[in-house]
């Protein structure tokens, strides 16, 4: 049974930083596509960042390029996103999803997390 388990959002300040867990079971990792993809009120479910295969092939969306660091420890079986220099405009619920290799559109993934709110806010 595939299983996400996101953690690690809350409340911050701008400028400040925040990392996000994602404990995975149930899947081989390194032949998947992990995306953390997040949500605000009122706007679309949008990919921020995604790590594939056994080689680690990683992409971002522009809008956290530089700021936001996406890497996976196998062992663990766990991807983490770290946050850095978080803007207000970063606010939303962020999700870690899983999907088949070289996937980043939300509707072809299929396995999502529950969700971690990540608020920047002074």
């Amino acid at each position: 049974q595939v299983q996400l388990v996101d953690s690690g959002g809350g409340l911050v300040q701008p400028g400040g930083s925040l990392r996000l867990s994602c404990v995975t079971s149930g899947f081989t990792l390194p032949y998947h596509t992990i995306g953390w993809f997040r949500q605000a009120p009122g706007k679309e479910r949008e990919g921020v960042s995604f790590i594939t295969g056994s080689k680690s092939e990683i992409s971002y969306a522009d809008s956290v390029k530089g700021r936001f660091t996406i890497s996976r420890d196998q062992e663990k079986n766990t991807i983490y996103l770290q946050m850095t220099n978080l803007k207000p405009e970063d606010t939303a619920i962020y999700y870690c999803s899983a999907g088949p290799a070289g996937a980043t559109m939300a509707v072809d993934f299929h396995f999502w997390g529950q969700g971690t709110q990540v608020t920047v806010s002074s």
